[in-house]
């Protein structure tokens, strides 16, 4: 044997280098050691022969020739393939576990698995690797839970109050905002969490897989309908689909529980034959709504979905379109505006939504005469100022129409107030006046302004047209305010012509929604604040012929009772489910035409069997002193003009209507 050639291999060549100097050479670029593969079977191995495997064969040559299993003794890869089949398991059972946790988290109201990051964990064996996978969004510090927990466990289950302490950097006594809002002052002293103001949360990665349609409460082919009826009809109706901005069901139930389930909700409301299914949608919903009540984790989508039940959801309207608000304040939507236009067109969609939720509360402030919430700050003000920018698409158009109409009808309301004792004074007629040409220049600017739609044809620009009735009908029934029909002197022109203005108005309301085509389609897909106006239109009419004969005001008591006849036939036919809303208007008008009807009877017999021309029907002081006295929600006029409609007009004989009563 060459003495220059080694018996024996050195432990570099074999690969077998010490580990100390691997990491003493810190050299990047050697690739990490690799498990060698034994090959050799144990007949090989036995024989000590060489063992040669053929391409595509799993049994080497010599096994086969013998005819015998090939077994390769390959400890080092046993460990290797069970090492793999361990953490396969493992992966999928912390899947599991994630997804039980997060669950369990989003019942008892706490935040998501995503926002317990790895550096907050100090009291657990390890990090979780979605709290990993997660770590770039938004979170929640889970010392906030730790703390709560811990406190619970000491305590006893039940409600815990939040005073745990944001760790951040202290107060910077250079900060540029001298002044801020006193409780951003209170925040950076105490670093109280529940303090702080909320920014606007990304939406959890397991919405989708655990919302009530995974959990079968509805098939998910009834779902895609809900939502595909929903996108067509009422998404197009308010404002061209600016409240709902996604594309497909996945997308919303990926974004928002909330407002996935208020979109299904108001679907299976408005079709026929659904009404199992709007009983568990709405069920879900408010359950949504409540679980959510005190909770600080919010997105767009959350107060989109809120403003949709507010929309369509009369039994519900009032407290939602209040809590979207105070959560969208919460979320800083208010000072959007100011943010865009200083360059930041990411705002363009909160400031949007701004103004959609300034119309959602007036929608039922103004027509309840109660006070609204949004006043008219910068971004209302200056709502030309929002047109003019690129991004701006035909449903911003239509929704600032409204944005401007309101702000007219609350300047009345904080003009005249909602007392329904207080009249108006001569004094006040020339102030009212300049509210009509108010009006009157609105619906010159907007009517043009507003495209007719694919979806919905002329309903834009003659929907300007309807609200101009409904504002100048709710503007001069304030001239009829707290004056008794048996009581009250000779009208002054200008009252006279005030009164009959609004009556005119809520005539010209009805017989639009009875003659276009475009708006007798869309009745019923409209927001609840147009049923409420059409009826409002209706029983003010029908009050005004009861209590004032036509020596007061210009009233065809016949002319009405016709028009409002028709108005419950159009409630009665349209296509909607048995719980929609004009089902109850047709009821409530039905029921008020019937005493209608008794009192022009009445009158009737008591002026000798008709012999008196029933042209008009009389009233007010002539009618109570021959001694008819109105039947019940008749002569009443309270509730019926300018800012004060009574809810129950809705359908008086289901004041206090559940929604889900069976």
């Amino acid at each position: 044997m060459d003495a220059s050639t080694p018996l024996k291999r050195s432990s570099t060549d074999a690969g077998l280098d010490s580990p100390k100097e691997s990491n003493r050479s810190g050299d990047a670029r050697t690739p990490a050691p690799k498990i060698s593969k034994a090959r050799a079977c144990a007949e090989c191995k036995r024989h000590k022969i060489r063992c040669e495997f053929r391409p595509g064969e799993t049994n080497c040559t010599k096994c086969i020739r013998s005819g015998i299993k090939c077994v390769v003794n390959d400890f080092s890869q046993k460990f290797v393939d069970d090492d793999g089949v361990w953490k396969s398991q493992a992966a999928a059972t912390m899947q599991q576990l994630q997804t039980a946790v997060s669950q369990l988290l989003r019942q008892a109201g706490l935040p998501d698995l995503s926002s317990f990051t790895a550096g907050d964990s100090r009291h657990v064996l390890g990090p979780s690797p979605a709290a990993s996978h997660h770590s770039q969004r938004p979170s929640i510090d889970a010392s906030q839970h730790a703390a709560t927990t811990h406190t619970s466990h000491q305590e006893g289950p039940g409600v815990v109050m939040d005073v745990t302490r944001q760790n951040s950097p202290e107060a910077d006594l250079q900060d540029p905002e001298l002044v801020p809002a006193p409780m951003r002052s209170l925040y950076e002293v105490t670093k109280l969490r529940n303090l702080r103001n909320n920014h606007v949360e990304a939406p959890k990665t397991t919405l989708l897989e655990e919302d009530f349609i995974t959990r079968g409460l509805i098939s998910i082919h009834e779902a895609e309908e809900l939502f595909a009826y929903f996108s067509r009809t009422m998404n197009q109706l308010l404002w061209g689909g600016i409240i709902l901005v996604h594309r497909d069901l996945t997308s919303v139930r990926r974004a928002s529980t909330l407002l996935s389930a208020a979109v299904l909700t108001v679907a299976a409301l408005h079709i026929p034959n659904r009404t199992d299914t709007l009983n568990r949608c709405y069920k879900e919903y408010v359950s949504l709504v409540s679980s959510m009540a005190l909770t600080r984790a919010h997105t767009l989508d959350d107060i989109r979905g809120l403003c949709v039940g507010a929309f369509w959801l009369s039994e519900l309207s009032w407290k939602l379109s209040g809590h979207a608000v105070r959560i969208a304040t919460e979320m800083g939507l208010h000072q959007s505006y100011q943010r865009l236009t200083r360059g930041h067109n990411d705002q363009y969609e909160r400031a949007q939504l701004w103004y959609l939720l300034y119309v959602c509360d007036h929608h039922f402030s103004i027509a309840y005469g109660r006070p609204p919430v949004i006043h008219e700050d910068v971004a209302i003000r200056n709502y030309e100022a929002f047109l003019e920018l690129p991004m701006i698409v035909p449903g911003d158009i239509r929704l600032l129409a409204q944005v401007a109409l309101f702000m007219i009808l609350t300047e009345a309301y904080r003009t005249f107030g909602s007392d329904t004792e207080q009249a108006v004074t001569e004094e006040d007629f020339g102030q009212l006046r300049v509210y009509n040409v108010a009006v009157d220049q609105w619906r010159l600017l907007w009517q043009p302004r507003s495209a007719d739609s694919p979806y919905v044809r002329t309903y834009p620009s003659k929907g300007v047209v309807l609200h101009y009735h409904f504002a100048k009908f709710q503007l001069n029934s304030l001239s009829l305010r707290a004056l008794s029909p048996s009581n009250t002197p000779v009208f002054s022109m200008d009252r006279k012509e005030s009164a009959n203005i609004a009556i005119s108005s809520a005539m010209a309301c009805l017989n639009m929604v009875l003659e276009e085509p475009d708006i007798r389609d869309a009745i019923v897909g409209v927001p609840i604040f147009t049923h409420t106006m059409v009826t409002f239109s209706a029983v003010f009419l029908l009050k005004v012929a009861i209590n004032w004969n036509s020596a007061y005001l210009s009233i065809d008591a016949r002319r009405v009772r016709r028009l409002v006849e028709r108005v419950i036939e159009l409630m009665n036919c349209v296509s909607a489910g048995e719980r929609h809303l004009t089902r109850h208007i047709a009821r409530g008008l039905g029921k008020m035409l019937e005493r209608f009807d008794s009192w022009e009877a009445a009158w009737q017999v008591g002026t000798n069997n008709g012999m008196v021309d029933g042209q008009d029907v009389p009233g007010g002081a002539n009618a109570m002193a021959q001694g008819f006295p109105p039947p019940d929600l008749i002569y009443d006029m309270v509730g019926t003009y300018g800012f004060g409609l009574d809810e129950n007009l809705l359908d008086p004989s289901m004041a206090n209507f559940e929604f889900l009563a069976q």
